[in-house]
């Protein structure tokens, strides 16, 4: 195997023994082909799409596809085993559709040879992984920069894959960005194309990425209210207890109806804690607390848990035999052996929380979350005077993906060490690190503010561009720093979103990605000014100069 999709990359290069996050060899080769099967069907969905002809089974395959690649999300052979035949079946599906609307405008269809369009997959589940081996990331293109690209590409689509899903649970979808995981995964097979193409394409992914954020955050506000500022119980509440983990707030809303008046509290996990923000969350009373914090520490805190656990997203690890047999998962989410829940029929996961005996009343410590964009801007005059009379100095956004390799606790000492006369923002899991150390606040207003999960970086971004309104000067040149922490693909695309904003100066680790060689790196400082953290206190020092 070789992968090195994440930031946990053995030795800093990619693992090529077993994953750092639990990937076995064979579920790397099998996620590798999966890939290979994805640019098949879209080198034809994107030839019918030319011509007006599209599928929405296509379409939402191709994005389950590649969110199933993402790190942490499916380490089940036979899960993706089907999921590569399914592939087949719809590439087949998706060249009929390019070949009938060829026949309807009178037009002869393209002969499409290259080899992801026609390749055969083996008989057996041994046969697709000798296939998957022969087609990993290594395979993408000879030239090193351009396969990098490539990488940071393809990528970038399974981060976009991932928030795209969500939207799509909730009904929403944009017809031109489906259009462009078509055009894109196409590009991947065509050796035809130079570096700045997929320079175009790689910063093309980011501008399709901002609109899909943009709708998921749409259809959680329309669904669930706007988030507001809420106060979370990190204690415990007497009854039976169901721990939720991932990132999708319906599959949270389901539940949350199918246990209210059944004696189960639901508690958040990870990133599904800035669920208690939402109107349409809150108003449930078994929504009761967080249990226990970012992902990589579930090993050792889920055995404390006297209740089922259900991930709904990525961000699984190995479960550990003390808590295996009450560990659920749903959507996209599968572990070999791990009881899987399809549809939204939780009953197995509540009858199994009501055979354990759940938690004490135990009131611990509460901390704010819910601060998005209309929460801030709701008091943007508030902060705007603040900055004008200069008891606001400058604005840290320290956030992202939080992760087990050592270099990570910079992100605390960094907040830490951040003046009292300054604001952090924070988002996604990385704010774990310190979102239970009292900033206090300046002026009333909150100096450590909560702004949600990874997919609500758009409120983020809408601060940003609010605050660059409001003082009539351009993101760059707020008082306004970007510390980040990345891990895996979301945050990937996250990054190149920013790159296409325009937005510089960016502070990114604990380490750089693996899969950017010296040459592309160097295009991103020249262009973006993008550098690694060194230590809190220089990194600090730099910023507030």
């Amino acid at each position: 195997m070789f992968c090195n999709q994440c930031e946990q990359a053995a030795n800093g290069v990619g693992c090529s023994i077993s994953g750092v996050c639990g990937k076995k060899p064979d579920v790397a080769a099998l996620q590798d082909l999966l890939l290979y099967t994805l640019k098949g069907v879209s080198l034809y969905a994107t030839k019918a799409r030319e011509l007006g002809a599209k599928d929405e089974a296509i379409d939402r395959f191709v994005v389950e596809g590649l969110f199933t690649t993402v790190t942490n999300v499916d380490f089940d052979p036979a899960h993706i085993e089907k999921a590569i035949r399914k592939g087949i079946e719809l590439r087949g599906q998706a060249k009929t559709l390019y070949e009938s609307a060829c026949s309807a405008k009178g037009l002869a269809p393209a002969q499409i040879t290259a080899a992801q369009a026609v390749f055969a997959p083996a008989a057996d589940l041994a046969g697709l992984i000798r296939q998957g081996e022969e087609h990993g990331l290594n395979s993408l293109h000879v030239n090193e920069d351009i396969r990098s690209v490539i990488e940071i590409l393809s990528f970038g689509l399974k981060g976009m894959a991932a928030y795209m899903d969500h939207a799509l649970i909730l009904g929403r979808t944009d017809e031109e960005v489906l259009a462009f995981f078509h055009k894109a995964l196409a590009a991947t097979t065509d050796t035809g194309l130079g570096l700045m193409d997929f320079v175009g394409l790689a910063m093309e992914c980011g501008k399709h990425n901002l609109r899909t954020m943009e709708i998921l955050n749409q259809g959680h506000v329309e669904t669930y209210g706007h988030p507001v500022p809420t106060p979370v119980n990190l204690g415990t509440r007497a009854g039976k207890a169901i721990l939720v983990s991932g990132h999708d707030l319906k599959m949270l809303e389901e539940l949350l109806k199918q246990t209210e008046g059944k004696g189960v509290n639901i508690y958040t996990h990870g990133e599904m804690i800035p669920a208690h923000a939402y109107p349409g969350l809150k108003k449930y009373s078994n929504l009761v607390g967080n249990f226990g914090g970012a992902w990589q520490d579930q090993a050792k805190e889920f055995v404390n848990f006297p209740g089922a656990i259900i991930f709904n997203t990525n961000c699984i690890q190995r479960p550990a035999d003390s808590y295996k047999d009450r560990l659920f998962t749903w959507g996209l989410v599968q572990w070999p052996d791990v009881k899987h829940v399809e549809g939204w029929d939780f009953s197995a996961v509540i009858a199994k929380a009501q055979e354990f005996p759940g938690f004490p009343e135990n009131p611990g410590q509460e901390i704010l979350v819910g601060f998005g964009h209309n929460a801030v801007l709701g008091v943007a005059d508030k902060v705007i005077d603040a900055v004008k009379a200069g008891a606001i100095k400058r604005f840290f956004l320290i956030g992202g993906c939080d992760g087990a390799k050592p270099g990570r606790n910079y992100y605390t000492e960094f907040a830490e060490k951040v003046p009292n006369d300054c604001v952090i923002l924070t988002l996604a899991c990385g704010k774990y690190r310190f979102n239970k150390l009292d900033f206090g606040d300046i002026g009333g207003i909150p100096r450590l503010l909560d702004i949600g999960q990874c997919n609500d970086a758009y409120s983020a971004i809408q601060i940003a561009v609010a605050l660059a309104g409001a003082f009539n000067c351009g993101v760059n040149e707020l008082p306004l720093s970007f510390i980040l922490s990345w891990y895996e693909q979301k945050a990937v695309v996250i990054l190149l979103t920013l790159f296409h904003l325009g937005i510089k100066n960016i502070k990114l680790g604990p380490t750089l990605p693996a899969f950017i060689t010296p040459n592309v790196l160097n295009f991103l400082v020249e262009n973006f000014n993008v550098g690694p953290i060194t230590n809190a206190e220089d990194d600090l020092r730099a910023a507030l100069a």
